[in-house]
């Protein structure tokens, strides 16, 4: 094993890694959930191991045309912004931001700047925004108190958005350790037939949560089989956490979009998860099967909903898609070496080995 980055990085499914029974969409991404964007700025550089990570629901102007939302927090530790309003109007209006915890403040200033230059009317005709940040503490590799986040990187994350996105170590992902493995940025998605339709869900995780001995694949413990790391013994790493953002096409509401988020447990858990005190474990869930326009002239506003009654397959989807992001975020992470020398290395050194 080394710290040198692997030319070629490999998925959970290219080391034999299946989960679950459901397929998955073409590119096994939360972006098979059509009009669903992700752009990354990767900051990589000895003590600077950080950067942001942009999730666009669709491709318009979220503001005037927001998506139904809901959002779920399975632990509390931790700084995320825009909650609230998501649980109480049931509704996303602006791009979704990850990054470190420090830099949550840019990275709102830079996301509120950017829906002001897209809608003049804010604040003036209309009311204010609400800007969704998402974080982890990536302050074991990266110079957290550095704050070398700014406005510029969160526009060039949101301008780099596209269907086809890397995984591991980038973005958000680039300083993050989960299972005291190298961790980052993971997705995966599920097809979820119903009646003569197909629908998508699509799961994108930031892990940075875990211990080593708790790790199980598909099943398997294999935290225990991986052995030490090379070199002397790491400093420990503090409890860490994880944000779960979750996609689909489904005709669901705000509220079945919450049943949906609480499933994300499942996935984690089967990970190795024990949801540690310190940890901050956060879900925000969106539908991009209708929009709510900001300025709506009708008075009765019909929402869809799907039957209750067929939701378990639903269920059954969300979890293997988390389960299988968090897969991806540990095996294409690549070993980073970051802030005081600290060499954390990638699962996918180990599976060499095995």
């Amino acid at each position: 094993m080394n710290a040198k980055k692997r030319t070629r990085l490999k998925t959970a499914r290219d080391y034999g890694f299946s989960v679950g029974r459901m397929q998955p969409g073409p590119l096994n991404l939360i972006t098979d959930v059509s009009g669903v964007r992700v752009g990354h700025i990767t900051m990589s550089s000895k003590e600077i191991q950080t950067g942001v990570t942009a999730v666009m629901p669709h491709e318009g102007n979220l503001f005037q045309e927001k998506v139904a939302a809901a959002s779920h927090v399975i632990n509390g530790f931790g700084k995320s912004m825009g909650l609230i309003q998501i649980q109480e109007m049931g509704t996303i209006e602006t791009p979704i931001i990850l990054t470190n915890t420090l830099s949550i403040g840019a990275a709102a200033d830079a996301l509120i700047r950017c829906m002001l230059d897209l809608n003049p009317d804010i604040g003036i005709s209309t009311g204010s925004v609400n800007p969704v940040i998402c974080e982890c503490n990536d302050g074991y590799l990266n110079d957290i108190r550095g704050m070398h986040v700014t406005g510029d990187h969160v526009r060039q994350a949101i301008d780099n958005a596209q269907s086809l996105f890397e995984q591991g170590s980038v973005g958000a992902g680039t300083g993050m350790c989960a299972y005291g493995l190298k961790g980052g940025i993971g997705s995966a998605s599920r097809k979820v037939p119903l009646d003569s339709e197909i629908y998508t869900v699509g799961a994108l995780v930031l892990a940075n949560m875990g211990k080593k001995k708790d790790l199980t694949v598909c099943g398997r413990s294999l935290g225990p089989l991986l052995g030490p790391v090379p070199g002397p013994a790491p400093e420990p790493m503090p409890d860490g956490s994880i944000i779960i953002i979750l996609a689909t096409d489904l005709p669901v509401c705000e509220r079945q979009l919450g049943r949906m988020a609480r499933r994300v447990q499942t996935g984690v858990a089967r990970t190795g998860s024990n949801i540690d005190s310190g940890s901050g474990e956060v879900v925000v869930a969106f539908s991009t099967a209708s929009r709510i326009r900001h300025y709506e002239p009708r008075t009765v506003v019909p929402m869809p909903r799907l039957n209750e009654d067929l939701l378990n397959p639903v269920f059954q989807a969300v979890a293997e898609c988390t389960e299988e992001a968090v897969l991806n975020a540990l095996v294409m992470a690549v070993t980073t070496t970051g802030l005081n020398g600290r060499t954390v290395y990638s699962l996918a050194d180990f599976l060499e080995k095995l």
